[in-house]
């Protein structure tokens, strides 16, 4: 897997929804530069726009007015369809409530959006296998996600965002659902496609403990970015590093 050389900015960005027949301001004229390969954690109270800065800079939404630049790449410069395929060659999403397909098993969840690409049979086996791999997952390639904990789902779930080799990836509450030594697993996890491959990492939590493991904590709040502050390399109070106990998955 390749270094990611996707920087993000918004130049300029806001954003409205209308509810209820009236506007409501997500965004107000935001600027903010993340560098490529850099980890940054996303906070606020809820309505502060969080995910709505996942979805501006995966593609899924676009600003009312203002430039959403990832890379090179202007993204209001995309149609519909060049988006979309920009969207799954460049960009991985990861999810608090994982959107595994139950009735597919880790390896055939993986290879979903490796369908969309051009890629060969073979080589949607060796890119899937891979990622399953990186993510210490690859015996239990086999397995459902029935037969799977919870941490183990949200693995498989990196897996799949991973296995086109993006150079961003964009988690929205990944640890939420998981209990204690599994979101610290995932954490290591994410760090791990930081500082190895080198990933450009946004990631949204409530939690300051796992904020911690990132490099540079980003506050939005009534929609505008209120502070952006370095994190810490580690909190000896907050989410440790866990290895997986012999024998046993997360």
């Amino acid at each position: 897997m390749q270094e990611s050389q996707h920087g993000v900015e918004l130049r300029g960005v806001s954003r409205i929804y209308t509810r209820g027949g009236e506007g409501v301001k997500v965004f107000d004229d935001v600027d903010l530069s993340v560098n490529a390969g850099a980890f940054c954690a996303l906070m606020g109270p809820s309505g502060s726009g969080k995910s709505t800065l996942l979805n501006l800079v995966g593609g899924l939404d676009r600003p009312d007015s203002g430039d959403v630049v990832v890379g090179d790449t202007f993204l209001s410069d995309l149609s519909e369809s060049a988006l979309a395929e920009w969207r799954s060659e460049n960009v991985g999403f990861v999810f608090q409530g994982f959107n595994l397909v139950p009735v597919l098993t880790a390896f055939e969840n993986v290879e979903l959006p490796l369908l969309l690409t051009g890629l060969s049979k073979a080589e949607r086996k060796e890119h899937a296998m891979h990622a399953l791999e990186l993510v210490d997952m690859g015996d239990r390639a086999k397995h459902r996600p029935g037969q799977l904990s919870g941490g183990q789902e949200q693995r498989v779930a990196i897996a799949r965002a991973i296995a086109s080799d993006p150079g961003v990836i964009l988690a929205d509450e990944p640890t939420g659902d998981l209990d204690f030594e599994s979101a610290c697993q995932v954490l290591d996890l994410m760090g791990r496609l930081h500082t190895e491959l080198g990933k450009t990492i946004l990631m949204v939590t409530h939690d300051p403990r796992a904020a911690e493991r990132a490099e540079r904590v980003i506050h939005l709040d009534k929609g505008r970015i209120s502070e952006s502050s370095e994190g810490t390399e580690s909190a000896d109070d907050g989410f440790r590093e866990v290895k997986p106990r012999e024998g046993e998955g997360a």
